[in-house]
C-alpha cells in the first residue's frame, strides 16, 4: 500500500478529503523561486514517467477526484511523488485562463543544454541519426506541435537558436503533451556554426523551403540527417540556406502555396521515418 503523500514541515494540514495540504504559495513565490510550471495530465503524466525527481509538487483539483485523477494519484504514488489536492481557484491562479484540466505540477527547471551537450548527445548514439533544426519558430504553439510530432517519428535531437526563438514555456509543454520529456532540445548561441559541425559528423543537412528545385519526395532522407524547418512567414534565413546540403519542397496541389511550420515539419518527418523503414 502506497503512502498517500510526503507531507511538508510546518504549514500543512489535513482536509476531510484526507490528503495533504499546505497554504498556498502564489504565482509571485514561482517567479521568486525560479519553479517552472507543467499542467494539463499528458504534460504531468509525463514529467512523473521521465523526469520525476524534479517535481516540487503537484497540485490535483478537488473537481478532478474521478477515475483520472485517481489514475495519476496512483501513478504519483507509486513514483513517490510529493502531491496534494486543491480548488480549481488556486491552480487559475498560477496558471491564468489556460486549460489546465484541473492539473498540474511545480518543478525544478534544468539548465539549457547547449552546443557541447549536443554533439556530447549525438556521440551516444549508435543508429542513423534523425535531428530537427527550427530555426526561429515564434509561436509557442507552433513549437510545441513541432516537438510532439519530433517525438512521433522518432527525432533524436532538436536543435533551436537561444536567440529569436519561442522559449519552451507552459504553453510549449501543453501542446507537446509530455513530448518536451522524451525529446532533448539544445539550444545553440550560432546555428550556422552548429549545422557545419554536424556536417563534420556526417549529418546530411537538409532545408525544407519552396526555393528548392527538387521536391521532399525526391530527396533522400536516410542515413544521418538534420531536417531544418525555417520560421512562420519568413523561411530560412539566408545563412541557414547556406549551410544546407540540399533543399526541397512539399509539392503543392491545391490553392494555398504553403503549409503552417508545424504541418510542414510533419510531412518532412514522417517522408523520413517512411525511407528509413523501406531500406
Amino acid at each position: 500500500m502506497g503512502r498517500k503523500a510526503r507531507k511538508r514541515q510546518g504549514n500543512d494540514s489535513e482536509n476531510d478529503d484526507g490528503f495533504s495540504h499546505r497554504n498556498r504559495s502564489s504565482r509571485a513565490d514561482v517567479r521568486r523561486e525560479s519553479v517552472e510550471i507543467v499542467y494539463g495530465f499528458h504534460s504531468v503524466e509525463s514529467l512523473v514517467e521521465n523526469s520525476s525527481e524534479r517535481i516540487i509538487e503537484v497540485i490535483v483539483g478537488q473537481q478532478r477526484l474521478d477515475q483520472r485523477g485517481k489514475n495519476l494519484i496512483s501513478m504519483l504514488e507509486n513514483n513517490q511523488v510529493n502531491y496534494r489536492t486543491s480548488d480549481k481557484e488556486e491552480i487559475d491562479e498560477y496558471v491564468g485562463d489556460s486549460v489546465h484540466q484541473g492539473v498540474m505540477a511545480l518543478m525544478k527547471p534544468l539548465p539549457q543544454a547547449d552546443e557541447s551537450d549536443l554533439m556530447l548527445h549525438i556521440d551516444g548514439i549508435n543508429r542513423p541519426l534523425l535531428i530537427l533544426v527550427l530555426d526561429q519558430i515564434q509561436d509557442p504553439h507552433n513549437l510545441g506541435a513541432c516537438i510532439r510530432t519530433a517525438d512521433g517519428a522518432g527525432v533524436d535531437a532538436i536543435i533551436v537558436p537561444k536567440n529569436g526563438a519561442c522559449p519552451v514555456n507552459q504553453t510549449v509543454r501543453k501542446v507537446a503533451a509530455g513530448a518536451v520529456d522524451r525529446v532533448r532540445a539544445f539550444y545553440v548561441t550560432n546555428l550556422a556554426r552548429t549545422l557545419d559541425e554536424l556536417r563534420e559528423k556526417g549529418v546530411w543537412v537538409t532545408g525544407a523551403t519552396d526555393k528548392a528545385d527538387k521536391n521532399l519526395y525526391e530527396s533522400d532522407l536516410v542515413g544521418n540527417v538534420a531536417i531544418v524547418m525555417g520560421s512562420e512567414g519568413k523561411g530560412l534565413r539566408r545563412l541557414t540556406l547556406e549551410k544546407c546540403d540540399q533543399l526541397a519542397s512539399i509539392p503543392m496541389h491545391g490553392s494555398v502555396s504553403s503549409l503552417n511550420v508545424s504541418v510542414a515539419t510533419g510531412v518532412f518527418l514522417f517522408e523520413a521515418a517512411r525511407q528509413r523503414l523501406s531500406t
